[in-house]
């Protein structure tokens, strides 16, 4: 042991202030590391980068490997501003129309299982845009971040918090932007075939999900959670 090991510790065995506020922090890291954790799952299948990827690849087909680097960052950005400024806002919201958290997670839970199952029936969602507008709608917004992502993180605020939810979502949207970048190598080694049956299954669990939310707003408005 080190000099500095022994300090922190009492002649007569007992801790230090300076271990049980050591201790306490190191207690507090793992909380929010297992929050940001669980956050991310959630907003992770709402994202679904994966089964965005090939709606990606076709509406930037002809694209210039610059052109197509430039809406990458420009969805980013996109979808970054509108989910922190719903996050920051929504409760003021909620707040100002008298909706409790249980009210939404009925709601969210409503919607998130609809987009699931739309998702799930139509496997076509291409569109023609100009390649100007392309990164920040329709990639930034809705297919980054849309109702499913916005739903999601509002209703994790309560469960994980603030902290957790914003590194989360700010995690999801480099990753999705991460997998654009190499959507040449994906498409290639998962095909279309391969993607588009991913994508379903990102569906399925986000009706799961969305299952699990409106059973806990249920409980919350009755007063049982």
């Amino acid at each position: 042991m080190t000099s500095a090991y022994i300090a922190i510790f009492s002649r007569n065995g007992r801790l230090t202030s300076e271990t049980l506020r050591y201790f306490q922090v190191k207690r507090r890291w793992r909380m929010i590391i297992k929050n940001i954790f669980l956050a991310f799952i959630p907003v992770f299948v709402a994202v679904d980068a994966i089964g965005v990827l090939p709606i990606f690849v076709s509406l930037t087909r002809g694209v210039s490997k610059k052109e197509k680097s430039s809406i990458i960052v420009q969805s980013i950005m996109t979808a970054l501003c509108v989910a922190m400024a719903f996050i920051f806002l929504g409760k003021a919201v909620f707040r100002l129309l008298g909706i409790t958290v249980g009210d939404f997670m009925v709601a969210g839970g409503i919607v998130l299982f609809c987009i699931a199952i739309i998702d799930i029936l139509n496997s076509e969602k291409r569109r023609r845009i100009p390649s100007k507008e392309l990164g920040a709608v329709p990639i930034g917004t809705p297919l980054i971040v849309g109702p499913a992502v916005l739903t999601t993180s509002l209703i994790i605020i309560a469960e994980y918090g603030l902290l957790a939810t914003l590194i989360s979502v700010f995690i999801n949207v480099l990753l999705a932007g991460l997998i654009f970048s190499f959507s040449h190598i994906l498409i290639k080694t998962l095909g279309e075939a391969g993607s588009k049956a991913l994508s379903k299954v990102m569906a399925l669990l986000l009706a799961a999900i969305a299952v699990m939310m409106i059973r806990k707003g249920v409980f919350l408005i009755s007063g049982l959670y």
